[in-house]
């Protein structure tokens, strides 16, 4: 009796087991089929590059993990340039492509709304060639005190002008290598039409210099900027009073005319003459 019920359990056992074991089959069979085959990059593909048909191929990818905005028709991808890098086997995203009929370069990497604008830099104001493509910076404007025309005394400031501002390129290579700074001349900026007018000036009145922030950092500065007094930590300097010009003196009023005195004295009729006669 033991026995045969022990048949039974372990036939039972085996029974379940091969069912499992079909319909995992079944399963894994199904979630093959239904995939789908996504573009990859077949090479490293470099920022504002033309796609060409070599640099991409198809593979198969599970149905359930296509990641949104991938290229599954070859087509779709002819003559298209890249806005990103793309490294070896990564998917194609549409967001890493710029808009069809693009040309390539520089002009692809910019988006929509914004300019490119490149500014002067040294090793110093360069943040010692860390500000790379793809990093955001801080702009710094330094303008010395002057005095104008009126005698208004202007105080020496340090202000941030411009925060958040992505990097686009370096010199003229636009390439994102972060192993190693490099010194160079020239940095250009991804900027908004209002940030371009302000750039511009502030480059034209004083000196610039880029700050390096944390890329995930959105947070604005929200500072007054530095003085001489704050820097020192003197009190305010006082705003000079303005010259006060001397007022011409007023011109004396002219005297008034004596009033002319007509002489005292008895009027003497004789005849058909007439003759005035002083009185004592």
């Amino acid at each position: 009796m033991r026995n045969s019920r022990s048949l039974v359990i372990i036939g039972v056992a085996l029974f379940l087991g091969l069912a499992a074991v079909l319909v995992a089959a079944k399963w894994m069979g199904e979630q093959g089929a239904a995939g789908s085959r996504v573009a990859v990059a077949a090479v490293d593909i470099g920022q504002g590059s033309r796609l060409a048909p070599a640099s991409v191929q198809l593979v198969d990818w599970p149905a359930g993990s296509v990641p949104p905005g991938a290229i599954t028709d070859p087509k779709l991808l002819a003559e298209r340039v890249t806005r990103a890098d793309i490294a070896r086997g990564e998917p194609v995203l549409e967001s890493k492509l710029a808009p069809p009929g693009t040309t390539g370069g520089l002009s692809a990497v910019v988006a929509a709304g914004k300019r490119a604008m490149t500014v002067r830099v040294n090793d110093v104001v360069g943040v010692a060639g860390f500000a790379l493509p793809g990093n955001y910076v801080d702009i710094l404007v330094n303008l010395q005190g002057t005095t104008s025309d009126a005698g208004t005394q202007q105080q020496s400031i340090s202000k941030i002008v411009l925060e958040r501002i992505l990097v686009l390129a370096v010199a003229q290579e636009s390439n994102r290598d972060d192993t190693k700074p490099r010194v160079v001349n020239a940095v250009t900026l991804e900027l908004a039409p209002d940030q371009v007018e302000k750039l511009d000036l502030a480059r034209s009145i004083g000196s610039l210099s880029l700050v390096l922030r944390n890329q995930v950092d959105p947070q604005p500065a929200n500072t007054d900027g530095a003085t001489r007094e704050s820097v020192l930590g003197l009190p305010p300097a006082k705003a000079a009073p303005a010259p006060v010009r001397a007022q011409a003196a007023p011109r004396p009023a002219a005297p008034a005319p004596a009033p002319v005195r007509r002489p005292e004295g008895v009027l003497v009729i004789r005849g058909l003459d007439a003759a005035p006669q002083a009185t004592h």
